[in-house]
């Protein structure tokens, strides 16, 4: 016979810190503050609050600093939130797993993805939902160097991104295109010395650039092509939106260099081949090595 477990040890259990408590910490770190994290997680803000005192209390260190304009964590809270989110991740695996046994594939994916590339994944997205309908996908927007990082810590699951081969590094790739990039201009404009097999870098650079932020796959390409033909450029307009980019063409204020498939989404404008040393990337789907969680598994048969 097996004797009760003293008074201490029960205690000592009550004290141990449970799933909940760790998603709600999360959460704040996540959403920069205790209103914020209690809309996510739809409960009051007091809720939010106590449990988060409760948890420090057990750990006997602060997890945040807070003032009246921040929540910021702590070194212990840069330190307990990377394990946590680790574990939260660690028993929605062993929850799809059992799920996949029986049958019932479920879960949560982050599918990070840039502004602009698809490459087919709304198609893989709809095939999902209509084989998993308990599988929920989540989107996540970011510049490729955001997204990256994503995937090295755990929050992002898989992702359709632009990536160089120092970039694929460290992780699973699958190519799913290669795209050459084209010149957009106003229709008004008229581009000095333009031969009609295309333009070269060299005359683009005489020209007002409209440009995406550094980051970004599109800034990126189009910088390497410009040092591998040795023209130095100039940004005249730089942004963080593909739609910003066409209208600053659209009213002839620059130039903007995008890959073809984006720049097809805006006819009015006027597309132009380069002649030599063309900015191009590859779309890839990319994800953490090792073997793949079931829901991310059945995502990844459906992208092509």
């Amino acid at each position: 016979m097996v004797a009760p477990a003293s008074g201490g040890v029960l205690r000592e259990q009550e004290r141990m810190m449970d799933l909940r408590q760790m998603e709600v910490v999360v959460a704040v770190a996540d959403t920069g503050g205790f209103t914020a994290a209690a809309r996510r997680l739809h409960v009051v803000q007091s809720a939010v609050s106590g449990t988060v005192r409760a948890l420090e209390r057990e750990l006997g260190t602060s997890l945040f600093d807070r003032t009246t304009h921040r929540v910021a964590l702590t070194p212990a809270g840069e330190a307990f939130v990377p394990a946590a989110r680790a574990t939260l991740r660690a028993a929605e695996l062993a929850r799809e797993a059992v799920d996949a046994v029986k049958g019932q594939l479920r879960g949560r994916i982050t599918v990070g993805i840039m502004q602009g590339v698809w490459a087919g994944l709304h198609h893989a997205l709809a095939a999902l939902r209509a084989e998993h309908p308990g599988v929920v996908v989540r989107l996540r927007q970011a510049a490729v160097a955001d997204i990256r990082q994503a995937l090295r810590d755990g929050t992002v699951d898989l992702a359709v991104v632009a990536l160089d081969r120092q970039q694929q590094r460290g992780l699973a790739t699958r190519l799913l295109s290669h795209e050459d990039m084209l010149l957009v201009a106003s229709p008004r404009r008229i581009l000095p010395g333009t031969a009609p097999d295309g333009v070269d870098l060299a005359e683009v650079a005489r020209l007002p650039l409209v440009d995406f932020s550094p980051g970004w796959a599109v800034r990126h390409a189009v910088d390497r092509a410009f040092r591998a033909a040795g023209v130095e450029h100039t940004t005249t307009f730089e942004v963080n939106d593909i739609v910003a980019a066409a209208e600053l063409v659209r009213n002839d204020l620059g130039v903007c260099v995008m890959p073809a498939s984006i720049a097809d989404r805006f006819p009015d404008l006027r597309q132009h081949r380069f002649r030599r040393h063309a900015p191009s990337w590859q779309i890839m789907v990319v994800r953490p090595p090792g073997e793949a969680p079931p829901a991310v598994a059945a995502l990844l048969r459906h992208i092509t």
